[in-house]
């Protein structure tokens, strides 16, 4: 059963930070607010939904048109793999610590760790991560565009709550609504600025490329670490990752496989592949298992009228 006593005390909770923590004069800000306390009650909803029919076919309620999963060979179409699959022996548990909003509410993003129960092999199986999705609102109502999930080894709390004081860093960081709405601030922009990112890695190292491109509060969803945070310690660990990773000289190639923007324009998301040689699958892990990974990464339109990365997410491919 949804957990409605959790939904009217996040509810209420919400409204007396609006109440007190915002200034009643920014009517944009609580606008944002409210956009982000929507997003809050559609997550908290479809996580309690999955807790009481199963993850299966919880899925199949929040799936939009559209909406791809990441596995171990890459993005895939999720109505797709869910119209067919049956997740009943890997049941998902999840909360989220983070939530973002595009300034219209249109397009989102939840964050937070989970725990998955394997029942495959007899007994319960756990294993523990951080769970990153796309949503976007279509005809009034939040649906799910995108998931990734970057494991962790051994245990992670699921208790846990979003902050709307997490977010709004990030908000400060944005563009005014104006310079976001420019005519050249389009789709393409964005993918443009997700194929600089790609070349930058090879000419100036994983750190340094993150530097240049990712927000002051940027976040970064590596496998096998926490979530980093914030400019320095998110540029860190992605150069250490990816030195770690990469057991070849060959340069990333980057393909960037589809995405989507907000209709304000300053929010957008850009996913697809970064691998150090081209060709197939079959034929990278024939010739040396290089580096090949699939990314969801989540960009602002900065106050400095660019775009920025405010998430980066990975998940090896097998």
């Amino acid at each position: 059963m949804i957990n409605q006593l959790k939904h009217a005390v996040l509810m209420q909770g919400l409204s007396i930070f609006v109440l007190i923590g915002l200034n009643a004069s920014n009517a944009q800000e609580i606008d944002q607010f409210q956009h982000w306390l929507e997003l809050a009650s559609a997550d908290q909803t479809y996580a309690d939904l999955a807790g009481e029919i199963g993850r299966t076919e919880a899925f199949r309620v929040f799936l939009g048109e559209g909406s791809i999963v990441f596995r171990e060979s890459g993005p895939v179409d999720a109505l797709e793999e869910y119209r067919t699959a049956d997740f009943a022996q890997n049941e998902l548990t999840w909360e989220s610590h983070y939530i973002d909003v595009s300034r219209d509410g249109d397009l989102g993003l939840t964050a937070g760790p989970f725990e998955l129960a394997d029942q495959t092999l007899g007994g319960d199986q756990y294993s523990f991560g951080h769970l990153v999705s796309v949503w976007k609102k279509n005809n009034g109502r939040w649906e799910l565009m995108a998931d990734m999930a970057a494991g962790i080894p051994g245990f992670l709390s699921l208790s846990v709550e979003p902050d709307f004081g997490d977010t709004r860093p990030v908000l400060d960081e944005t563009a005014h609504p104006v310079m976001a709405e420019v005519e050249d601030n389009t789709m393409q922009s964005l993918i443009d600025a997700d194929n600089l990112f790609g070349l930058s890695i090879n000419f100036r190292g994983g750190q340094r490329a993150l530097l240049r491109y990712g927000l002051e509060n940027t976040r970064v969803y590596l496998p096998g670490m926490a979530p980093a945070i914030g400019a320095g310690a998110a540029s860190s660990v992605y150069g250490a990752y990816l030195d770690n990773e990469l057991s070849t000289t060959n340069p990333i190639s980057l393909t960037h496989m589809g995405g989507f923007l907000s209709t304000s324009k300053e929010l957008g998301y850009t996913y697809g592949i970064m691998e150090t040689v081209t060709g197939e699958l079959s034929e990278i892990i024939e010739l040396d298992g290089g580096f090949h990974t699939s990314y969801l990464r989540q960009w602002r339109f900065s106050d400095n009228n660019e775009w920025r990365i405010a998430v980066e997410v990975l998940s090896p491919l097998d």
